[in-house]
């Protein structure tokens, strides 16, 4: 399925995980849109933000079941995305949070 390169990425990820991996590993967090592939993500990393990646992980996340009395609902499932850089590389969108 072709996806436009804006929509690929949805938005960063700021979490304390992935603050920490951004310190250690130089590793940054996307929510992706869920029918990208990993070849997707690393192009519209690189082309959108203007960094080289070494590598994507890419995890599917279910949503949950959430109640309100006797009402069930279910939150809408995800993907989420894990750039690493190579070395030297920053996004400057992190380096002010």
């Amino acid at each position: 399925m072709k996806i436009e390169m804006h929509a690929v990425l949805v938005q960063p990820l700021l979490t304390e995980k992935i603050t920490s991996l951004r310190e250690k590993t130089n590793t940054v967090g996307f929510i992706v849109h869920p029918d990208a592939n990993r070849l997707q993500i690393k192009q519209a990393v690189e082309t959108l933000l203007k960094v080289k990646v070494e590598k994507v992980n890419v995890l599917n996340i279910r949503g949950k079941i959430k109640r309100l009395g006797r009402f069930s609902g279910r939150r809408s499932d995800w993907k989420k995305a894990f750039v690493t850089l190579k070395k030297g590389e920053k996004l400057e969108m992190y380096e002010s949070a």
